[in-house]
């Protein structure tokens, strides 16, 4: 779908001040400026930017020598329009809905100030300047047209936000599911070491306690083991003594 654009004012002008040389250069741009608007309208297949960029610097010319005359300033912001520069010519269309009482023009200008608006996704805006003109010629096809696809155009731009709006939802809602999946497993982990800590201290708490015993306990258990010591000894010197002197009766020599 393409939006319908206003016709530029193709005047041509009779000259009763052809004598003038301001008004003969005036005509002389004009002139040039509608026939670089009108070529550049040939190839539909393509916006050739730069024939109306030349239409611009013609139009713009002959607004030097008639600064206020009407019908140039809005063929000027027709030429921007055409060359992509929708914010610029939505500025100069704005400018021109005070410049004229005549309520074709103001159509005109309502109706291309919607399309420089809508062209920079502005929905409101430009609905709101199609319903303005259509105020003033409620018959006028094209600016139907224009509305209607502009109702279309928000309407899908509302779904096509909604359906981004749903979409990162749903990415913070499994980011923050990864989250707290994640605190889960780290607590789980936690809990595992405190629960093999405890265990661990358990094992250590059941493990039989060593005896402490007193410097005068150790020094008593010394002292009975030398006394059993030197009985013992006792006992066996005793022995090999008795064993000698058997051995001395019973030799003969």
């Amino acid at each position: 779908m393409s939006i319908a654009m206003k016709k530029t004012f193709l005047i041509l002008i009779i000259g009763l001040l052809a004598f003038e040389a301001s008004a003969q250069k005036e005509r002389k741009y004009i002139r040039e400026g509608n026939g670089y608007y009108t070529d550049g309208l040939k190839d539909t297949a393509k916006l050739d930017t730069i024939t109306f960029g030349k239409a611009e610097v013609a139009y713009r010319r002959a607004l030097e020598i008639k600064p206020e005359d009407f019908h140039w300033q809005f063929n000027l912001a027709n030429s921007i329009y055409k060359q992509n520069k929708a914010e610029q010519a939505a500025s100069e269309f704005e400018k021109l809905i005070e410049k004229t009482k005549d309520p074709i023009e103001k159509t005109f200008v309502y109706h291309n100030w919607g399309n420089s608006l809508l062209a920079q996704k502005k929905f409101d805006p430009s609905i709101d300047a199609y319903k303005k003109a259509l105020r003033i010629n409620p018959n006028d096809p094209e600016t139907k047209y224009n509305l209607a696809y502009a109702m279309k155009m928000k309407k899908k731009d509302q779904e096509q936000k909604k359906k981004d709006k749903d979409k990162d939802k749903d990415k913070k809602d499994k980011d923050k599911d990864k989250d707290k999946d994640k605190d889960k497993d780290n607590k789980d982990n936690k809990d595992n070491k405190d629960k093999d800590k405890q265990d661990q201290n358990k094992d250590q708490q059941q493990q039989p306690k060593q005896d402490k015993i007193s410097k005068q306990s150790a020094e008593q258990m010394l002292k009975a083991l030398e006394n059993d010591e030197k009985q013992t000894q006792d006992k066996v010197k005793k022995a090999q003594a008795q064993k000698a002197n058997r051995t001395k009766l019973d030799k003969n020599w």
